[in-house]
């Protein structure tokens, strides 16, 4: 099975990932405060911080209009 596959015992949209140590959990295992999440795939939480710097991009560009 690859990384990119749901894992069978994760429930769905219980992958999480952490800002800290990059990775991604199955299921809420650190603090909420270095958690992004919950995704429904381990694919969608791997490019969270992919997200979150498309989003500050577009609210700088905001801001600057």
């Amino acid at each position: 099975m690859s990384d990119d596959a749901v894992t069978p015992d994760a429930p769905q949209g219980d992958f999480w990932y952490n800002v800290e140590t990059g990775e991604v959990e199955v299921g809420a295992q650190s603090d909420w405060t270095k958690l992004l999440g919950p995704y429904a795939s381990r694919e969608e939480a791997q490019k969270a911080m992919d997200k979150v710097h498309r989003n500050n991009d577009a609210w700088d560009d905001e801001e600057e209009a």
